[in-house]
């Protein structure tokens, strides 16, 4: 994954890439759970390669300010919120802020075909 910024998801999305942006804090249970249930697996990262998804991660755990504005376009003041972005623009799809890998991958695997 790469650290998320503005500047950055914006470049990835002007290549058309679809991108998953997840917003986290060290203290956030939800966030840590969902980090070992679905987003650390090796079948999570394959399915990243294999479809040509940008995985960008936010760490609110000092509440950045750029990050605190980010959520708030989704109407939301904490987290986690993971947007993904679909393949070739669009808005993003919000997913359940309690995640299970066969979700994630159907997803994932949405965004590429969009």
């Amino acid at each position: 994954w790469e650290s998320w910024s503005p500047e950055r998801l914006a470049e990835l999305r002007a290549e058309g890439r679809p991108v998953l942006v997840n917003m986290t804090a060290a203290w956030c249970i939800t966030c840590l759970a969902n980090e070992r249930v679905a987003l650390s697996s090796p079948a999570f990262r394959r399915s990243l390669s294999e479809n040509g998804i940008a995985y960008l991660k936010g760490d609110w755990t000092q509440r950045d300010e750029r990050i605190t504005r980010y959520l708030a376009q989704f109407g939301r003041n904490g987290v986690p919120v993971y947007a993904l972005y679909p393949s070739g623009g669009g808005q993003p799809e919000l997913l359940p802020q309690i995640l299970t890998p066969d979700g994630v991958d159907a997803a994932l695997t949405r965004a590429a075909r969009r």
